[in-house]
């Protein structure tokens, strides 16, 4: 998906914060580059600071959580503070045959039959406040495949060891591959904090947006403060 799904956090937090959502590489306006992970961090790096100035409390959900942990290891002084959402699971094996199977489905069905089934997943489960502006954004199967393939083999937690800032750990009660597996995350972070999500699956930010967006308000309250 595109930076479109953070579109209830976007409405609840703009007044108070400078809210930005980029796409990744490989997704959105960004559809045509090509995913890595070292070129999703410094797109990630760069929109922090032509838009945020010194530093940027960075928020991700799934793969962009994993690219929050490469940017916060190489570049922590850009970073006031990460939250990462479902991206509590390192992409190695046994767990990366998920990541790899899932890759598969992406290339290997009819990207027109995704489409439809993810338009049709989003409206029935999600108001249109929601699901409407992630239908505009757009499904981008070959650049999540890409993006899948590039996590697989790599190493998380070193990364968010090495970040000497606040971490806030967001997992759905339901997302039970990447909650599970949170305590080492948190073990090795320098000073985190897991907050599960209750009644969310992996899509916690709009599962429960009010939750999520309670969650990112108070942190970013408390590592950078209130205009």
């Amino acid at each position: 998906m595109t930076g479109a799904q953070w579109a209830p956090q976007v409405e609840a937090l703009s007044p108070e914060f400078t809210c930005l959502t980029p796409d990744l590489p490989g997704h959105g306006t960004a559809a045509d580059v090509p995913f890595t992970l070292a070129g999703a961090a410094e797109s990630v790096a760069a929109t922090i600071d032509r838009g945020a100035g010194a530093s940027a409390l960075l928020v991700g959900l799934s793969l962009g959580g994993y690219v929050a942990m490469d940017v916060a290891a190489r570049w922590p002084e850009r970073i006031s503070g990460l939250v990462l959402a479902g991206a509590t699971a390192e992409p190695v094996p046994p767990r990366s045959i998920l990541f790899q199977a899932l890759a598969e489905v992406f290339v290997r069905v009819d990207p027109a039959v995704l489409t439809a089934i993810n338009t049709w997943f989003f409206r029935a489960r999600y108001p249109a406040s929601i699901a409407e502006p992630i239908i505009a954004g757009g499904f981008h199967f070959p650049g999540g495949a890409a993006a899948l393939r590039a996590l697989v083999g790599e190493r998380f937690i070193p990364r968010l060891a090495s970040y000497p800032g606040r971490t806030l750990l967001l997992n759905g009660e339901f997302d039970l591959l990447f909650r599970l597996s949170s305590a080492a995350f948190a073990d090795a972070a320098a000073d985190a904090r897991r907050v599960r999500i209750p009644g969310a699956t992996h899509l916690t930010n709009i599962d429960r947006p009010a939750h999520v967006t309670a969650a990112i308000r108070r942190f970013a309250r408390e590592v950078v403060g209130s205009p």
